[in-house]
């Protein structure tokens, strides 16, 4: 019990004494039924609307490129796949099946494509672009296992630090009294504390000072596990960080009135100065009532809220956030508590609870540390910006029928295909006419199953560069995969499924007058009576990849090639038979 104790106190900020004052001083205002919102009056923030495809959008990615030289990734996945229905990391599941890569290693490659581009623009071959995890006590060995198996997915030695949360005391009851195990009065109860550790954990670790005095970046990304079209925002949130001055940037997706997503919010409150911050919407409706008597309601112009919804992902300028880390508070963000209480008296909990927070809290201690500091938002499209995978298929078998987002491994994996695919001008803003149901979940897109890798674009000008407009005739069902940089698209027809691989500097592939035709990449269902005996990340989508026959094409050598009518690689003697 004491070795116990001892951990959670060193694990801590300030120790269990600060933890349990902390605790005391919540419970009493959650007995009394504080508002911590009290007296703000709330407002919609400074921020910008990114529509992919326009002026605005291609210029911030233009001024992230430049920024990304000088960015450290924090990549936060402290949690398991159990809502998934999967019983190991989530890191480890593929983000489609057209590839296989899970989403680990899709991650490493966008982190590496930006090095690559990095180093080539700034002329500085050892440039670094540096990779942070935060794990857990469950995810802590599997993700390190996975790294050294995978040579981490060819990232330099040190290139990717993990740094592991631990979890806080629980408490058993409105004293702050720390709860033991029922079932073993030796055995201290403890719990998550939330992903606002990540925070503490940057200063603690020495990783946020490092960045900033040994690497010179200007720049940390925040962003979680499952959400793959993230990295669609990564270059224009920190293109406009930059041309804002932002000290935090929030990247967000529109939101209806009454959305079940939290909402950036600016309040402001005499004597203080203004706190742009996430609030919950079932805080964000009495609010507004209160101030406007009308609540959240949506813009007729735009039939969208006009505070936009958090999605969790933040851009922080690193210059402040060293600052605020190595305050009074030493990075631990403004916590909170939510007890379940026996009866009205309020002091008997249901069962033991803890101190919780939250890393989009971080600008309240901004305020303090670095008075003045600006905070704003950045807002996608939500098909640009976010599909995260984190509901079981029965979950999203149920939300599909009431035609809402599933939010599955399943929907995630073609709504990647969809903006791919919309990259490429085969669909727009990651729609097409017709949809397509598997095993039970409706309205996934119905188009081809497009993959651009982040080592063959970082941005749409990379795409618009690399594929000649209207080059692709793909069948709906078709497959294609990009991956490396030096790949250029003139002409292709595609019925059935292509892999065109070339990650070597030293080549160059044009597709020029090319017919596939092949079985392809098909999704099959598996029957719910088979589900329970198909491979884990296959039983968590319920359909399986077949593959007929997908035609794959790797270079293997230097040199200049062409990719023709025949799909065979044809060396071509120099740059000018081209």
């Amino acid at each position: 019990l004491v070795d116990a104790l001892a951990r959670t106190d060193a694990a801590y900020a300030g120790g269990l004494a600060k933890y349990v004052g902390r605790s005391r001083e919540l419970l009493a205002a959650s007995a009394r039924g504080d508002n911590p919102f009290e007296g703000f009056a709330p407002s919609v923030p400074d921020g910008e609307t990114l529509v992919f495809g326009d002026a605005g959008f291609g210029a911030a990615e233009r001024d992230g490129l430049e920024a990304a030289r000088k960015t450290g990734f924090v990549l936060v996945a402290g949690g398991l796949g159990e809502r998934l229905g999967y019983e190991g990391i989530k890191l480890e599941l593929p983000v489609e099946l057209a590839t296989g890569k899970s989403f680990l290693e899709l991650y490493v490659d966008y982190v590496l494509a930006v090095q690559a581009r990095a180093r080539e623009d700034s002329g500085d071959a050892s440039l670094v672009v540096p990779l942070c995890i935060m794990t857990s006590d469950d995810t802590d060995a599997p993700t390190r296992a996975l790294l050294e198996a995978e040579g981490d997915f060819g990232a330099e030695p040190g290139q990717i630090e993990i740094m592991k949360q631990d979890k806080v005391a629980a408490l058993s009851d409105g004293n702050a009294k720390l709860a033991v195990d029922d079932d073993d009065r030796w055995a201290l109860l403890t719990k998550p504390h939330g992903h606002g550790d990540v925070h503490s954990l940057m200063r603690s670790t020495g990783i946020a000072k490092k960045w900033r005095e040994s690497y010179g970046l200007d720049y940390v990304f925040f962003f979680q596990d499952t959400n793959p079209l993230v990295l669609h925002t990564i270059l224009p949130a920190l293109g406009v960080s930059a041309k804002r001055g932002f000290s935090m940037n929030s990247v967000c997706v529109p939101r209806r009135a009454g959305e079940a997503a939290g909402a950036i919010t600016r309040l402001a409150k005499a004597g203080d100065d203004d706190l742009v911050i996430n609030v919950e919407y079932n805080q964000l409706d009495p609010m507004l009532r209160a101030a406007t008597g009308d609540g959240d309601v949506n813009d007729p112009a735009t039939g969208f809220s006009p505070y936009p919804g958090n999605a969790n992902v933040l851009v922080l300028g690193l210059a402040d956030y060293v600052t605020t880390l190595h305050g009074e508070d030493m990075g631990v963000v403004d916590e909170f508590v939510n007890p379940k209480y026996k009866d009205d008296a309020k002091c008997d909990f249901k069962k033991p609870t803890r101190l919780e927070c939250m890393m989009q809290d971080y600008p309240k201690l901004l305020r303090r540390e670095v008075p003045g500091a600006k905070v704003g938002f950045t807002t996608f499209e939500r098909w640009v910006a976010f599909s995260p995978a984190k509901n079981a298929l029965d979950a999203a078998r149920a939300s599909s029928a009431k035609g809402e987002p599933a939010g599955a491994a399943g929907s995630a994996e073609f709504e990647v295909y969809a903006a791919h695919a919309t990259r490429l001008g085969l669909a727009t803003a990651g729609e097409v006419a017709a949809t397509r149901t598997l095993s039970g979940v409706a309205g996934l897109f119905g188009g081809p199953k497009v993959v651009l890798l982040p080592s063959f674009a970082l941005t749409q000008a990379d795409v618009d560069a690399k594929v000649t407009p209207g080059s692709l005739d793909l069948d709906a069902d078709a497959v294609l995969v990009l991956d490396g940089a030096n790949i250029a698209v003139e002409s292709a027809k595609v019925s059935g499924g292509l892999k065109v691989v070339n990650k070597r500097a030293d080549a160059s592939v044009v597709i020029r007058d090319l017919v596939v035709s092949n079985g392809g990449l098909a999704h099959v269902e598996i029957p719910d009576a088979d589900i329970p005996a198909a491979k884990p990340f296959e039983r968590i989508r319920g359909y399986k990849a077949v593959d007929a026959g997908v035609l794959v094409v790797e270079v293997a050598e230097p040199g200049h090639f062409l990719l023709s009518k025949d799909g065979q690689l044809t060396k071509l003697a120099d740059e000018a038979e081209l």
